[in-house]
């Protein structure tokens, strides 16, 4: 059963691609935003600042955005967040994507600490592209054990540290398709329970990486496979992406044990206006190990994606399994004509396998809407404040930059 998943979510990405153009569509490059407004115009309005300097804004080839707030995080708790995103070009606008880093640290209230940095370098003319992801977290955090049919009231809160390290490098090979090699490293420190006697072993039912005061330790090589005809990666307003990774963890590289794994994120954006965001984004997430020994903090789960944005309505690792499907579909539309406000309305749903056998047997389904306030349009960075449900749950989101 493992195996016919596996095919079906190799074999659609590039089903769906190969009736799509085989041009990247350029109106993002080409767009004037002149007539457009940002959070960065009215600043400069309400300082008085000079015309000419605003109109020298299209000259330069970096963009920061930044947002301080305070709004709960993901894994549960209100949280001081300071969001940072720069936007870069590193070659010419007409053959060079926009390149990204994302620095998004937050404290919480209840003692858990978050310092993530993420990046998305394109180099000149996309001839390569290199991915970044580095965190470092404090956690405590609940978890509800594996499978689709978990109670929710039935959790315990484990506390432990958190090192990941994953680095990519990625050589294009074809129009839009990159090939390439890189490496992972995931380090949970001091796992335990707090105030929980029966343990996270016991809890669980899974044996691999749950004993009181274990260290979990996973080092691994990436093999990826890309497909991306976006212009700019904070924003997308057209074109379509698929990513497969292939993971090997061995233990010639420090891993704790051998196992492997399997990720394959779809994403596609279809633009019904060129002079306004009008745009409907669908995304579909596979994740799954291909072993029984993989430590229980590693397995796949909801909220745990790279930029740790899917499954909006559910609290993080609400749902786990040895496999995961994630399905999503958001609306995007300008309010304004200026473009300085938007909405989107959003709808996803979610299931893992279950513990004894791998079944994709219970569904969770979510919805939410949003409010869009233009930062950067020059990067196209907007601040998202989402509101998401879910059956027992429900959030409101702040981000700097599409979900998706």
């Amino acid at each position: 059963m493992k195996n016919i998943f596996i095919i079906l979510f190799l074999l659609l990405p590039f089903y769906i691609q190969a009736q799509a153009e085989v041009r990247k569509d350029t109106s993002e490059i080409r767009k004037d935003t002149s007539e457009e407004r940002d959070l960065i115009d009215i600043a400069k309005a309400t300082f008085n600042y000079k015309t000419k300097q605003i109109r020298q804004r299209g000259t330069r080839k970096i963009y920061f955005s930044f947002l301080p707030l305070t709004s709960n995080v993901p894994g549960g708790g209100k949280a001081l967040i300071t969001a940072t995103t720069a936007g870069f070009y590193l070659g010419e606008r007409y053959n060079t994507s926009l390149s990204s880093v994302t620095f998004s640290p937050d404290i919480t209230f209840n003692g858990r600490i978050g310092l993530p940095l993420r990046s998305n370098i394109w180099l000149k003319e996309n001839k390569f592209n290199i991915l970044g992801d580095t965190r470092f977290l404090v956690y405590p955090q609940f978890t509800w054990g594996l499978g689709g049919n978990s109670n929710n009231t039935t959790r315990v809160l484990v506390n432990y540290k958190y090192i990941r390290f994953y680095q990519s490098v990625l050589k294009k090979v074809m129009p839009f398709i990159y090939a390439g090699i890189g490496y992972a490293m995931d380090y949970h420190i001091n796992i335990k329970t707090i105030d929980d006697t029966v343990g996270l072993q016991k809890f669980t039912g899974y044996n691999a990486g749950t004993a009181i005061g274990q260290n979990s330790f996973s080092s691994g090589i990436l093999l990826n496979l890309l497909y991306d005809s976006r212009v700019n990666t904070i924003n997308p307003a057209s074109g379509c992406y698929t990513a497969i990774v292939f993971r090997t963890n061995q233990q010639f590289l420090g891993s704790n044990t051998d196992w492997n794994s399997l990720n394959v994120d779809w994403r596609k954006y279809l633009a019904f206006r060129k002079d306004r965001q009008d745009v409907l984004a669908l995304w579909a997430y596979y994740w799954t190990v291909l072993n029984k020994n993989v430590p229980y903090l590693d397995l796949p789960s909801i909220g745990l994606d790279s930029y740790q944005r899917s499954g909006r309505g559910f609290d993080q690792n609400r749902y786990r399994g040895e496999g995961l499907i994630d399905l999503e579909a958001e609306y995007r539309r300008d309010i304004t004509a200026n473009g300085l406000f938007g909405f989107v309305v959003f709808a996803n749903i979610n299931s893992v396998t279950e513990l004894d056998k791998y079944q994709f047997a219970y569904w969770h389904p979510a919805a939410g809407l949003g409010l869009r306030i233009k930062f950067n349009k020059l990067s196209g960075t907007n601040v998202a404040i989402d509101y998401a449900a879910s059956k027992g749950f429900s959030c409101f989101y702040v981000n700097l930059g599409e979900v998706f």
